[in-house]
């Protein structure tokens, strides 16, 4: 009925984070990054294109994200940035400011912060008093 069309991030993932990895420090990529495992810094996109980011049921970040797209099972602990598209899945589990343009959030999500949209801002109206004339 609507043609509504709702942003969707990319299909690919170019860099793993596997299981059983920990990284102390930032990380900083470009096109889409899957972490299975633990960061300690901010994760971030650099570039011009659209991004995507995966956090996956087991894995752990303790830092800033700052990223387009946004996926999220695991456990984040700081803000995130989303400039379009936030997915919370059913075992996310994020504790800092939210900042996002879309979202969608699974029933289960929690997040202990805001949430700010970043949106374009509403216009604003004038409401008039309508004139009683007798």
């Amino acid at each position: 009925m609507f043609s509504r069309k709702s942003p969707k991030p990319q299909n690919r993932i170019d860099s793993l984070i596997g299981a059983g990895t920990s990284i102390e420090g930032d990380v900083n990529f470009s096109g889409g990054l899957r972490i299975d495992g633990q960061v300690k810094g901010n994760v971030r996109a650099t570039g011009d294109q659209a991004s995507t980011l995966v956090v996956s049921e087991h894995a752990r970040i303790e830092g800033e994200i700052n990223v387009s797209h946004v996926i999220i099972n695991g456990t984040v602990i700081g803000p995130v940035h989303s400039g379009e598209f936030l997915e919370l899945q059913t075992k996310a589990r994020v504790t800092g400011d939210v900042e996002y343009n879309a979202i969608e959030m699974h029933l289960g999500a929690v997040i202990q912060g805001r949430l700010i949209h970043q949106g374009t801002p509403a216009k604003a109206v004038e409401l008039k008093l309508a004139s009683s004339a007798a």
